[in-house]
């Protein structure tokens, strides 16, 4: 191509010079003291072929080191990280994300028309706020049930482990544990997410991981509502500790009016009772294993009417075995384990004690006997 590093360089001015990478957490790492090296034009995109400033650095302790894979113009058209290319917003792949929002974006895949097709984007991107997806992604509007199910809310970082070390799988690695590899026994190679391709991720065709995943979302469970239709609890779970009764019923009363929310702060759990049933059934489907409140999914669950919790608790013991090895249960004692009914037997009650003032009185007769 005309605007690759091993071609003229009469249209250098389109060659990509950054300050800082646009990653995705878990491509980060966890430590915020990160060293990266940066590289002015060190490598070609691998999705347009122009030369960008590449940057490499390692994310953490007993890590890979990472380097970035495609230029800043082909990550902002797709709202992806330049190393892993997952979503920025949902860490996922992108043809999820296109599934689920239904996007359709052709990007030219010939040279020549890719490469008229970048420059004139990364004209338009100039324009825009650095922040803001471009290309088709910026055009839509809305979310997916889809993508609140799937998308991860935590950074994954085991994606950041060192490769495996070929040489342990063949048995000739001498270095041990000093070995910067890992030493473990290497995926099937018939498994698809064996086989990735870097292009099909970026333009969300046959790639193995999405077509997982949208596998699982058609298999999720769903919550289906309880027979007692008087029940219009809920049970909400994982709040942590930053979440507060305001920002329960700053989501939950969009669905009815809410008669009571209770927070249980050791247990990180609340429970809203909605003052109608249809309000709760309503909260339950678009809240099930999507809602995402402070960085935290939220469990939810129905909750249970208060008069069949004995119940419930009555019906388990009644179901426990019996643990193998233990002695059994006492004999219960006799009815008259005191003999109090039968005073002429073996164990004769007490004699009975005077009142009172008759002992008072027999202790000073007493007393006066013995002055005398």
């Amino acid at each position: 191509m005309a605007t690759s590093k091993t071609s003229s360089t009469y249209n250098r001015q389109s060659w990509e010079d950054a300050e800082f990478p646009i990653l995705c957490q878990t491509c980060l790492g966890d430590n915020p003291y990160i060293r990266m090296t940066k590289e002015k034009y060190g490598k070609e995109c691998k999705i347009c072929a122009r030369p960008f400033t590449v940057f490499r650095w390692c994310p953490g302790a007993r890590m890979r080191f990472k380097k970035t894979e495609v230029c800043q113009t082909c990550a902002r058209l797709k709202n992806v990280c330049q190393t892993c290319l997952l979503d920025l917003e949902y860490g996922l792949p992108i043809q999820v994300r296109d599934t689920a929002l239904k996007i359709k974006d052709d990007i030219p895949k010939s040279d020549v028309n890719k490469e008229y097709y970048i420059q004139n984007m990364d004209h338009e991107i100039g324009k825009i706020d650095s922040t803001t997806p471009a290309g088709a992604l910026g055009k839509a509007s809305g979310s997916s049930e889809m993508l609140m199910k799937l998308a991860r809310t935590t950074p994954y970082y085991k994606r950041n482990r060192p490769h495996i070390c070929s040489f342990w799988v063949k048995g000739e690695c001498r270095r041990g544990e000093e070995c910067p590899y890992r030493h473990e026994k290497p995926t099937d190679p018939d498994d698809p997410l064996a086989d990735q391709n870097i292009k099909d991720r970026y333009y969300g065709v046959n790639d193995p991981v999405a077509e997982k995943l949208m596998a699982r979302a058609s298999t999720m469970p769903k919550l289906d509502p309880p027979e007692d239709k008087t029940i219009t609890t809920l049970y909400v779970g994982n709040l942590g500790d930053k979440l507060t009764e305001q920002d329960l019923r700053d989501h939950f009363y969009q669905f009815g009016e809410i008669r009571s929310v209770t927070i249980l702060s050791k247990q990180q759990c609340a429970f809203i009772q909605y003052t109608s049933r249809p309000a709760a059934e309503a909260a339950v489907e678009h809240s099930f294993n999507k809602v995402i409140l402070g960085g935290r999914r939220l469990n939810i669950k129905w909750g249970r009417a208060q008069a069949n919790r004995g119940e419930d608790t009555a019906e388990l013991k009644v179901r426990l075995e019996p643990v193998p090895g233990l002695p059994g249960a006492l004999p219960p004692p006799p009815k008259d384990f005191f003999n109090l009914s039968n005073p002429g037997g073996d164990f004769p009650t007490p004699p009975f004690l005077p009142p009172l003032t008759k002992l008072i009185e027999m202790i000073s007769v007493e007393m006066n006997e013995q002055t005398r």
